[in-house]
């Protein structure tokens, strides 16, 4: 499948048994592909963002903040979200479901990235006002360290006493997502 996100890296190295070999390298491209297309977007904006005066707008293309600061209560949703996820994509993935007697070809996999891409938005419709929902560390770590970096005039800080929430967040929910499939799936 596409990992364009650490977390499913994860959760299919720990669930389905992807390579761990090729963790490190499939991590480092998606921040760098997140990091790589916020440079483009800030290349392509930057008049927009010179002439913004309100520094949480500049900051938003960059990186998630949540409508109301509670760190537990984001932490929480983040890992929610992320577990919803990883765990439909888990089944999501499987190009057919059943049982060991008979297979019914009714998985989604064979529809490629529509399903996870409604997934998403169902996740962002039901918990993006909470965290601005990252459920993708790449999403949110590389455009931010991208805003840190540049030349952005009136800026303002990169959030940094937040970014942990949307790290750690999709990592236990991932990890939580394949450990439940995989209690499920024991054989």
């Amino acid at each position: 499948g596409a990992h364009l996100n650490p977390v499913v890296t994860l959760g299919l190295t720990i669930a389905k048994g992807f390579d761990i070999a090729l963790v490190p390298g499939y991590i480092l491209a998606q921040i760098a592909g997140a990091m790589t297309g916020s440079f483009i977007v800030w290349l392509m904006y930057k008049d927009y963002f010179d002439a913004t005066e309100d520094v949480g707008l500049k900051a938003a293309p960059f990186a998630t903040a949540p409508a109301i600061r509670n760190y537990t209560s984001n932490l929480i949703s983040e890992i929610v979200g992320t577990f919803v996820l990883i765990f439909v994509i888990f089944y999501f993935t499987e190009a057919s479901m059943g049982t060991k007697d008979a297979t019914t070809p009714i998985g989604l996999g064979s529809l490629g990235a529509i399903p996870v891409s409604f997934l998403v938005w169902v996740i962002g419709l039901s918990l993006g006002g909470t965290t601005g929902y990252a459920i993708n560390p790449a999403r949110d770590l590389g455009p931010r360290i991208v805003h840190a970096l540049i030349p952005m005039k009136g800026k303002g800080g990169s959030d940094w006493a937040y970014a942990w929430v949307p790290i750690l967040g999709p990592i236990i929910g991932s990890t939580l997502a394949a450990v439940a499939f995989l209690a499920i799936n024991f054989k």
